[in-house]
This record gives C-alpha cells, sequence and structure tokens, in this order.
C-alpha cells in the first residue's frame, strides 16, 4: 500500500482530530473529510485526559492561545468519586498515590485517609475548588497535570478551522462504501460520484459503517465487565454554582452519574444498564437527583462496550466510535482517539507511508490493547464500589470479569498500595499506570494484606505537611478567576 490520499468518514471529534493530525504531521497527503447528514453526533459536554493537551500543543504543536480563545474549556485536574464506603476520594493526573517522600517509610499509598483526602498539589487543589497557583503578578500559574472540560459543539468548531488551515477538504454528502480486493474502493454519493482515496478513516461513530458494516470486522463485546448500556443526559444553565476543576462520578443506583463544569452550563448524565432500570425510571432518577434540570430537555443516547477485533484492515482504519466504545468513566473517549490518530500518523512517518503487513499488525496490536486497558481499569470501578446496596450493585461486584486486571488486584490485596510491580504487571501502552489502580483501589478502600503501622513522628509529618498543603491550596485561584485572568491583557503567551 502506497498512501499518499486519505478520506475521512465522519466530521465529529474523531473524524476532525484524525484529519487534523494527519495532515498537520504528514503535509503531503491529500487529506479529505466527508461530512454526512446521516452520521450524527452525540453532543454532549466532554472530559478530557491530560493526553488531550499533550496531543494537541506537544505533539501538533498547536496554539494554546487559539483554543482556549475559541473552544473556551474550563480546567481539570482530575476526578472527584462518589464512590466506595468514603465520603468521597480525588483521582488526580499527577500520580500521587506511588510518589516516596524522603521523610516517609513507605510511597503516599500507605499514608491515606478520610481526614486529609489529598496526597499532593493536585488532589488538595480539587479538594479546595482552586485549578492553579497564584503568582506574584495575580496571573495563575499554569502547568501540565491537567485536562479539559469541554462543549461538544466548540470544540468541533476549533477542529474545522484549524483543518481547513491545513487544506482540508470538507464535503459534505450522503455515502454508501463500494467494497473491492483492497477494502473499500470508493464512497459513491447519490449523484454517482465516486470519492476515493489509498486510505479511509473509519470515523463514522457507532455506526462504524467502513469497518464493521462494509467490511465486517466483529466485534469483542466488553459486556461481562462493563454492564452499562445507556445514558440519560440533560443540565442547566449556570448561575452562582462554583466551577469545579474537576468531573464528578457519582454512585447511582443502577450505573454512576457525571458532572461536568463548563462556564456557563453544568452538564449531568445517567450511565445505566437497562437489564436493571427502564429508561423512564433512569430518566426520573436523574430528575430527582437534579430537579434544575428541564423535564423537556433529556435524552437517552445508546451504546455498547466493546471494540473490533482489528481496527485497521486492508485499507480501513476505525477511530474512535467507529473502533470501538465504553462508557465516560474515566473519560477516555477523546484519549483514544489521540493514541490511534497518533500511532497511525506515526506508522506513516515512520514506513514512509508504505506500511507494511507488520506494520498494520503491531498497530492493532498496540490499539486494542489499550481498548482492553480500558476496560480493565473499569472492571476495578465497579467490583470493589460498595455504596450501594442495589441489584445492579450487587451484581456489579459478584460478577464484573476483571481480566487482566486480575493480577493487580491479586498483587494490591496481598502487598498493598505498592509500586514495585507496576512495570511487569501493566502493558507498555497502559496510560492509567500503577497510580491510577493504587487510586482506585485505596480510594474504594480495598482490605488488604499490607497495613503500615506508621511511627509517630512519621504521622506527625504526614498531618504537619497536609495542613501546610492546605494553607497553600487556599492561596490558589479559583477556575473562575483563571477563566478571567486568561482574558487578561496582561498574560503572556510564550
Amino acid at each position: 500500500m502506497k498512501v499518499q490520499s486519505i478520506v475521512v468518514l465522519g466530521a465529529g471529534s474523531a473524524g476532525l482530530m484524525a484529519a487534523l493530525t494527519l495532515k498537520r504531521k504528514l503535509p503531503h497527503l491529500d487529506v479529505r473529510v466527508v461530512r454526512s447528514p446521516d452520521i450524527g453526533i452525540i453532543g454532549v459536554g466532554e472530559g478530557t485526559t491530560a493526553v488531550f493537551p499533550r496531543h494537541f500543543f506537544e505533539y501538533l504543536k498547536l496554539s494554546p492561545q487559539t483554543f482556549y480563545a475559541e473552544a473556551e474549556p474550563t480546567w481539570k485536574l482530575g476526578i472527584k468519586f462518589l464512590w466506595g464506603p468514603r465520603s468521597h476520594f480525588f483521582y488526580s493526573f499527577a500520580f500521587e498515590f506511588e510518589k516516596r517522600l524522603p521523610e516517609l517509610a513507605r510511597n503516599n499509598g500507605f499514608y491515606y485517609s478520610d481526614e486529609f483526602p489529598w496526597l499532593g498539589n493536585a488532589s488538595v487543589y480539587m479538594a479546595h475548588d482552586r485549578c492553579f497557583p497564584r503568582q506574584p503578578n495575580g496571573l495563575p500559574q499554569f502547568h501540565n497535570n491537567h485536562a479539559f472540560h469541554i462543549e461538544n459543539h466548540r470544540l468541533a468548531g476549533w477542529l474545522e478551522r484549524r483543518c481547513l488551515e491545513l487544506g482540508i477538504v470538507l464535503t459534505d454528502a450522503t455515502v454508501r462504501p463500494e467494497t473491492g480486493p483492497e477494502g473499500i474502493a470508493a464512497l459513491v454519493t447519490p449523484s454517482g460520484e465516486r470519492i476515493t482515496a489509498d486510505l479511509y478513516v473509519d470515523s463514522s461513530g457507532f455506526r462504524s459503517e467502513l469497518l464493521g458494516q462494509a467490511l465486517g470486522v466483529p466485534f469483542v463485546s466488553y459486556a461481562d465487565t462493563l454492564f452499562c448500556d445507556r445514558a440519560v443526559i440533560g443540565g442547566w444553565v449556570r448561575t452562582d454554582e462554583p466551577i469545579h476543576p474537576y468531573t464528578v462520578a457519582e454512585t447511582m443506583d443502577a450505573g454512576w452519574a457525571w458532572q461536568i463544569e463548563h462556564e456557563n452550563f453544568i452538564n449531568r448524565g445517567y450511565v445505566y444498564s437497562s437489564s436493571f432500570i427502564s429508561d423512564d425510571d433512569a430518566r426520573a432518577e436523574h430528575l430527582r437527583k437534579n430537579p434544575r434540570i428541564p423535564a423537556d430537555k433529556t435524552r437517552v443516547v445508546r451504546f455498547r462496550a466493546g471494540r473490533h477485533q482489528q481496527l485497521w484492515v486492508k485499507n480501513v482504519v476505525g477511530i474512535g466510535n467507529a473502533a470501538g466504545f465504553v462508557e465516560p468513566l474515566e473519560a477516555t473517549a477523546l484519549q483514544v482517539i489521540c493514541v490511534e490518530v497518533s500511532s497511525l500518523a506515526d506508522s506513516l512517518i515512520d514506513s514512509v507511508c508504505e506500511p507494511t503487513p507488520t506494520l498494520v499488525d503491531l498497530y492493532n496490536r498496540y490499539n486494542t490493547a489499550a481498548w482492553d486497558d480500558i476496560r480493565d481499569f473499569l472492571a476495578v470501578h465497579y467490583r470493589f464500589n460498595t455504596r450501594l446496596d442495589t441489584p445492579f450493585w450487587r451484581a456489579a461486584r459478584n460478577d464484573v470479569a476483571l481480566h487482566r486486571a486480575e493480577g493487580i488486584v491479586d498483587f494490591y490485596r496481598e502487598n498493598g498500595p505498592s509500586v514495585v510491580a507496576g512495570s511487569a504487571l501493566l502493558h507498555p501502552s497502559n496510560s492509567f499506570g500503577m497510580d491510577g489502580y493504587l487510586a482506585m483501589l485505596v480510594g474504594q478502600a480495598v482490605p488488604h494484606g499490607k497495613p503500615w503501622n506508621a511511627s509517630a513522628n512519621e504521622l506527625r509529618y504526614w498531618r504537619e505537611r497536609s495542613l501546610k498543603l492546605a494553607a497553600y491550596a487556599q492561596t490558589g485561584m479559583t477556575v473562575k478567576e483563571a477563566l478571567t485572568a486568561l482574558r487578561s491583557p496582561n498574560l503572556k503567551w510564550g
């Protein structure tokens, strides 16, 4: 295969991110996006992980200033879990559980307590509703241990403008795939026009029109681990509520609910299993918990959790929901797209746009493993959440399959929040790391056989450090203050 032209089917986040990444990294390629009115966009508020800013601002070297001005995101330092037996716990992007301080005998995870539910700068800022340190000049001290909350239509607008700037052609057309020995021979419009390319990127969402339907690539279900298959979505216009620097994940009767913080809107969604609750009852529960949501402004989205057996087959590469889907419990949707499109661009660069069978096989193994890693990580969220005793959560605790997370859980149960085996137990592509697992296992108070009896000096040091962290966080900037500073003419962009 010699790749000189690429057609991307679908102009949601996945399609535009794919087109932008490929054209930015391989400017000589002819990249075209086919935007079909038949392919809808889910269009909910989105959370990201820290992979998102690294992809756009480090890998693609796009302007953060333009992104902030057009996408209007807020900042996300992690997730506040209303989950398990504790009142709450924080999971940040700063890898705080695995760190070891010189004054202490063990890593931080052994000293976690309900009295001080923070372990470092990121989680203490979350606990005190602050997002960035305040510089002496009154401006925020930005750092890289954060992600974003973004409204989908604003993200799509920013992506589309960057695509047009690079000369990517956007074509509005309803198409049907025509297959051939090479995979897809053409995308055919109602007028008979045949849109052709050397490589086709399927970003058609859940429909998976090229990878799943046209080529018939089998779908690998995650239903033995992820029981949820629907979400009821709603929200309300923000008034005087504080803008939290985190996503909330809240345990519900038959699943869980997110709260995503936008500057002028609060987005709420209840992810649930239709095997345990009806759509009407899920909507009613969601509205009871969130009385500010207009009852006529909710909608139900159906999905299935899993991935296709291969993501690159013949001349088709599936990206985003066309390749696979897991519920947004860790906000991995945009992260997965970043990983898929960057590894595709790198594969084309490294092969001088002539990808070999072994390279395609490596791409498939790497990216299917990334999907499975997310499934395994989410399994721990469900298997050990003891907050509610409902039929759904009893089934989750009894029946959720851990798959490759089984070894990590076994290690934790015997050794506690130790990090010594992380590199041996995790796939190299795993983005959560051992720290992510420790956050969920310690946060959910999963018992283990190696509790650490800290000395009086250690406990004194830990308490003093925790209080100092809290005092430090109080001097930080709220999201609202940081947004005001971001728009200040005194802010200098590098």
